[in-house]
């Protein structure tokens, strides 16, 4: 394409994010500016269809930088995405199709949520470890199922969170030549040049984490596509080290750290209008020249996604087409659950392996691993093998990325990822745990070593606040079973939730219970295993404490105290519940106290005391004798309720 028209193009990216930002008086104009060239010669090559933005074999494309909407709004408008100009004037409104950072599901063509910087790496990472293993599944030498790029446009920042380092280490490990990070080095973050923080040759890092690096002027365009008709050829994943300027094509503003995160004003942009030839007196304006050559986009995405159906219908192999259809299709009835004999001794963390490999076995596209931990959390798929071929993935020591890679593997299609470190660890995975439920992410987070059962290693092993943390994520369901029974039951409704869901399992035993409920169901979050006549009192308690519950209410009744005993799994389907099943199952009449070796703070929503760990963190020592010494014992629940019941 001619470098004139190109320039064109560029520069109506740019009017289009400032008038959108100054609209919307908010937004981050200088990434948009220096990333216009970039992406005019990345159009060119991107391989999507815009009227079908969930097409399997389309390119991916991750804006690491979600700040930059200006650009990323202004593209999808222009490829031909459900976008209209009056989507990009209602710029970050309540409401609008066009928030502030790109939201997975809620912007046609975005592809993952972002924002949090250094997330977007990681999940282009995911995306690209989820291709690869799909190639190896679907693939013949024949016939190219699955056969695309995934791109991912960064930042400094990104780069210099730790989080860019983990995930890019392991691409680099596992060689994803399918893997494309474009780098946008201005050299500038908010509170000036990157010198005053950052002084590190990122060429010489990412070549020592055995990727390919290519430097560039990211404003020539004849270099930007050298360099990605270079990548797309090469046998590791490549990083573009291309050299911008912030706010490029502003009048006053351009390499200027201000221009980072706020409008450029109405004489600035009038200014730099009039300097590029665009009239300053029209906004959102885009010539007809540039919106006919960027909505070629339409054709031919259209085009290329009809050849590749028609490739699926000429494949030589019928089983390709087949296992296509089931992992589109997972059917979760084809799963063979392990059982569990009454009176058995089980960690929830040993059941949860047998239920790991019982599903892995059934349904092709569930795959996952652990952040080095697979013999203590029970996660290896026994005879899967190893990724790339392999249903098994090495995440390392890096659980911040894990999670984050895991998220892209959900979003990418095709599977179901699992990913699982010890339940104190998920502080290193918080952010991204957060970002799959606010983006709905079929994610499954394994936690196990679930309290101060985990005895000797002490307080820095030992979960205390993360339940109430978790509890309190929106979107999030979190299980904690109470014996492997229990945990059968609840990973067939996790199976059925399009949501992100944690496992929170003990390390200790747990004398599995017979599976029989007085009243309700698991699917409903909680329901009464115990149900007495003429109960004053209700004890409520998940995991491990359940079977403490029981016991107390044994002794209870032998006191003439009668006792329903709840185990409440999943707090947040319990919550989704009618008023009349919760009231059928916390019986308001009776006193309640909720039973659970966590802070225990939202346990106060639906009970009157809470034996609980209040305002101290874990002990080094036997389980058993940790447990006491933090007063989960029987008589000491007696006492709570005695002390309930004459208030």
């Amino acid at each position: 394409m001619d470098n004139q028209i190109r320039k064109k193009m560029a520069d109506t990216i740019r009017f289009l994010a400032l008038d959108m930002i100054q609209e919307a008086n908010s937004g981050h104009p200088g990434a948009p500016l220096g990333l216009a060239d970039i992406a005019v010669v990345l159009s060119e090559h991107l391989k999507h269809n815009p009227k079908n933005p969930k097409w399997l074999n389309r390119d991916r494309l991750v804006f690491s930088g979600g700040h930059a909407t200006g650009l990323i709004y202004s593209l999808l408008y222009l490829w031909g995405y459900d976008l209209s100009i009056e989507d990009l004037k209602e710029f970050r409104q309540y409401g609008s199709k066009t928030p502030g950072h790109p939201e997975y599901g809620h912007t046609p063509g975005v592809e993952i949520t972002t924002g949090p910087l250094g997330q977007g790496v990681a999940n282009a990472v995911g995306m690209a470890m989820a291709q690869k293993y799909l190639q190896n599944i679907l693939n013949s030498e024949t016939a190219k199922v699955i056969d695309h790029k995934v791109y991912c446009l960064c930042g400094d920042g990104d780069l210099e969170e730790g989080i860019s380092y983990e995930a890019c280490s392991l691409a680099g490990r596992f060689e994803l030549n399918n893997l494309i990070l474009i780098y946008d080095s201005n050299q500038i973050t908010i509170e000036g040049d990157t010198s005053i923080a950052w002084n590190e040759n990122v060429k010489v890092r990412f070549e020592a984490q055995n990727w390919d690096v290519i430097e560039i002027d990211g404003h020539n365009y004849d270099d930007i596509d050298a360099a990605l008709n270079w990548a797309k050829n090469r046998k590791k994943p490549v990083l573009i080290i291309a050299n911008t300027v912030i706010a490029k094509g502003a009048c006053n503003f351009e390499g200027d750290p201000h221009s980072h995160g706020a409008p450029l004003g109405e004489d600035e942009i009038r200014c730099s209008k009039e300097r590029a030839g665009f009239d300053p007196d029209k906004k959102f304006f885009v010539p007809e020249d540039v919106l006919v050559r960027f909505r070629c986009a339409v054709e031919k995405g259209e085009l290329l996604e009809k050849e590749w159906k028609k490739l699926l219908l000429e494949l030589p192999y019928k089983e390709q087409n087949e296992l296509l259809e089931i992992l589109k299709n997972p059917n979760f009835d084809s799963i063979e659950w392990p059982e569990f004999e009454a009176g058995s001794m089980v960690a929830t963390r040993e059941s949860n392996g047998k239920i790991l490999n019982a599903i892995a076995k059934a349904l092709p596209g569930f795959v996952g691993g652990s952040a080095d931990l697979a013999p203590s959390n029970k996660t290896y798929l026994n005879n899967m093998g190893d990724f790339p071929k392999g249903k098994n993935f090495h995440f390392g020591i890096r659980e911040h990325a894990m999670g984050a890679i895991a998220n892209g593997m959900a979003a990418y299609g095709l599977l179901i990822p699992f990913n699982a470190t010890f339940f104190v660890f998920s502080d290193y995975q918080k952010p991204a745990v957060r970002i799959a439920s606010l983006s709905k992410l079929k994610n499954f987070f394994i936690w196990t070593h679930d309290s101060i059962g985990v005895g000797e290693d002490g307080p820095t092993h030992q979960p205390i606040e993360h339940l109430s943390q978790f509890r309190a994520l929106p979107g999030l369901y979190l299980f904690r079973p109470a014996d492997a029974s229990e945990n059968v039951e609840c990973w067939k409704v996790a199976l059925k939730l399009d949501k992100p869901c944690a496992f929170v399992l003990s390390r200790q035993k747990l004398k599995t219970l017979k599976p029989y409920r007085d009243y309700g169901d698991i699917d409903k979050g909680a329901y009464i295993i115990k149900k007495r006549e003429n109960a004053t009192v209700t004890l409520i308690a998940t995991g491990s404490e359940v079977m403490l519950a029981l016991q107390a209410g044994c002794h209870l009744e032998e006191r003439g105290i009668n006792a329903n005993i709840v185990s409440m799994p999943c707090m947040e389907l319990f919550l989704e519940q009618s008023n009349e099943y919760q009231k059928a199952v916390i019986d308001p009449s009776t006193k309640v106290l909720a039973i659970e070796a966590a802070a225990g703070m939202e346990w106060y929503r639906f009970a009157d005391d809470v034996l609980a760990i209040e305002n101290r963190f874990g002990a080094s020592g036997k389980a058993d004798v940790i447990f006491k010494e933090y007063g989960f014992t029987i008589e000491n629940v007696i006492n709570r309720v005695e002390k309930l019941l004459n208030q």
